[in-house]
């Protein structure tokens, strides 16, 4: 793939890719698709973009966002079936190319310098920085919004391996119907839920995906929470004002219904 004028017109060697479309996008750039753009400087474009994670010839951190989405999309398909495939996006696809990586990648390329951030050649006529804002993981030994979305991405990834730690330490009976027992924050959860369900939040804020022909598996953010469910099933809680902290939460006579009305409004991948 041809680099930009902000990678410095070198040859960009592709690791890796991610989508960013309302029903998939990296949940650590935000809590829902209109602030994963933000935070990446883009516009929310119904249609979203692809990104593209990369070196240059000189080891530097580049994510380029690029709008052919289905080319991105048949690349990340195609390397999780374990086949090649050449992402190369023609240069008229790139909206940005923004320096550094928003995301924690063990993979560099070959025959090229360490990954690194790369380096600004200095301010612009106008006294702007040339390179703007570099991008960078979050800091995994910190709790904050990033890593709760993270541990909600891996509860959702590992959900038979968190379902079978509950049933072993506690099993489900122990909150069947106690959501608003167990801890304050998940009764303030659960009624942002249903204020979603009476009035949708913002794209990408409620997202499903499948788990089994017969259920699918839920994920929402908000202010200081995330909810991973499954619509047979319970639910998962974090919370920033828990660092670390996985609250279950039973399906009582209340989550069944909600879960039902939050995967009808749920945007869900093409």
């Amino acid at each position: 793939m041809t680099g930009t004028e902000a990678a410095g017109d070198d040859e960009l060697f592709v690791l890796t890719a991610a989508l960013l479309t309302p029903a998939q996008f990296p949940s650590v750039l935000g809590d829902d698709f209109p602030a994963a753009c933000a935070a990446l400087g883009l516009e929310p474009l119904g249609s979203g973009y692809g990104l593209v994670f990369g070196q240059d010839g000189g080891g530097a951190r580049w994510t380029v966002a690029v709008d052919d989405v289905s080319l991105v999309a048949v690349a990340i398909a195609s390397w999780d079936c374990g086949m090649e495939y050449d992402l190369s996006p023609p240069e008229r696809s790139v909206v940005a190319a923004l320096p550094g990586w928003p995301l924690a990648l063990a993979v560099s390329a070959p025959g090229v310098p360490a990954p690194h951030d790369p380096e600004d050649d200095g301010p612009d006529d106008d006294g702007s920085d040339s390179l703007g804002p570099v991008l960078s993981p979050p800091d995994a030994e910190e709790w904050g919004p990033a890593q709760r979305r993270l541990g909600a991405d891996e509860i959702g990834r590992q959900w038979a391996t968190w379902r079978g730690q509950l049933d072993e330490q506690s099993g489900a009976e122990s909150f069947e119907g106690t959501q608003g027992e167990l801890h304050p924050g998940v009764r303030k959860v659960i009624d942002a839920l249903h204020g979603y369900v009476a009035e949708p939040p913002p794209l990408g804020r409620v997202r499903s995906a499948f788990a089994t022909s017969e259920a699918r598996t839920l994920r929402a953010d908000g202010p200081g929470w995330s909810f991973v469910a499954r619509t047979d099933d319970i639910a998962f809680l974090l919370l920033d004002e828990e660092p670390g902290e996985v609250l279950p939460v039973g399906r009582g006579v209340e989550l069944p219904g909600l879960l039902e009305s939050l995967d009808k409004l749920a945007v869900r991948p093409s």
